[in-house]
C-alpha cells in the first residue's frame, strides 16, 4: 500500500489517520460521558479529565494533519456505481463530521481554559489559555461539546452503516479501499 491516496484507493497515511481517529472519537466520547458521573471523592475525579484533555490535544493535532493531508492528497473519486444521492450524502456526512470534530476540539479548549488555566499535554507542556473569562464560557462550551459529540457519534454510526451496506449488500470496493484490502476486479461493472 502506498502512503499517498491514489485514484483507486486511500493511502496508508489517510487510512491510519481515519482508523486511529475513529477509535479516539469513541474512546474520548466514552470517557467524557463517564467523567460527568464522577464525584469529588472518586479516585478518577482529577486524573480522568487530565487524560481526556491530553488525548483531546493529540486528537486536535491529528485532525489538523488529517485536514491538511486531505487537501494535499485528495480522496479517491467515488465509485461509478454510487448514485448521485449516495455521493452527496457521503460528502455531506464527511464534511459535517470534520466540522463537528473541529468545533468539539475548540469547545473542549474553551471549557478547559474558562478560568484562565492552560491545558496540559501529558504534563510535558501546557497549551496556554488564549481565551478565558467569557460569560458562562465553560457552561456554553460544555453544552456545544456534549451535543456535538453525540451528533458526531450518530453521524459516524451512519457512516459505518453506509460502508457496511456497500460492502455486504452492494459488494463494491468502498470499504476495501479504506481497509487496505485487495480491491475486487475493477472490470466488474465499475465495482
Amino acid at each position: 500500500m502506498q502512503w499517498r491516496n491514489s485514484k483507486d484507493r486511500f493511502g496508508w497515511l489517510a487510512t491510519s489517520l481515519h482508523w486511529v481517529m475513529a477509535v479516539m472519537v469513541v474512546g474520548l466520547a466514552a470517557v467524557g460521558l463517564w467523567m460527568t458521573s464522577l464525584n469529588y471523592y472518586s479516585p478518577w475525579y482529577t486524573s480522568a479529565p487530565f487524560w481526556h484533555k491530553s488525548i483531546g490535544l493529540v486528537f486536535a493535532a491529528l485532525l489538523l494533519v488529517r485536514l491538511l493531508w486531505r487537501w494535499l492528497s485528495p480522496a479517491p473519486a467515488a465509485l461509478p456505481t454510487h448514485s448521485r444521492v449516495e455521493r452527496m450524502a457521503a460528502g455531506t456526512a464527511q464534511w459535517l463530521m470534520y466540522a463537528a470534530m473541529l468545533i468539539i476540539v475548540i469547545s473542549g479548549y474553551l471549557i478547559s481554559t474558562a478560568k484562565g488555566s492552560g491545558v496540559s499535554l501529558f504534563g510535558w507542556f501546557e497549551v496556554p489559555a488564549l481565551i478565558s473569562g467569557l460569560p458562562e464560557q465553560a457552561d456554553r462550551a460544555g453544552a456545544v461539546h456534549y451535543w456535538l459529540a453525540l451528533g458526531l457519534l450518530g453521524l459516524a454510526g451512519l457512516h459505518a452503516l453506509g460502508a457496511l451496506k456497500h460492502h455486504l449488500i452492494d459488494k463494491d470496493n468502498t470499504l476495501r479501499r479504506m481497509l487496505g484490502m485487495r480491491l475486487r476486479n475493477s472490470t466488474e461493472n465499475g465495482k
